[in-house]
């Protein structure tokens, strides 16, 4: 079964780094996650290989929100009671 998410998301700049092993990262209001991980969590950015192009999907502003305008539902399945789509 294909996964639904991106392994990893980003990227985003350090803001400060708070001990040695929590930073704060400048994140967009769309993300809901805290602003402040653990090291564990962030990756070094590493750009893409050349003739690797991955295309973003067009952002649509709705409300003030960030949503993604959908093209093709992929994949369906059920996790914990809700159900999640893997989408082009």
């Amino acid at each position: 079964m294909e996964k639904l998410t991106e392994r990893f998301v980003g990227p985003y700049k350090v803001k400060e780094i708070i001990s040695s092993n929590a930073i704060e990262l400048e994140l967009p209001k769309s993300i809901k996650i805290h602003f402040i991980v653990n090291v564990s969590r962030v990756r070094l950015y590493k750009p893409q290989v050349e003739g690797q192009n991955k295309i973003p999907p067009k952002l649509v502003i709705i409300k003030v929100e960030e949503e993604f305008e959908v093209e093709k539902i992929l994949n369906k399945r059920m996790v914990r009671g809700k159900e999640k789509f893997l989408v082009r």
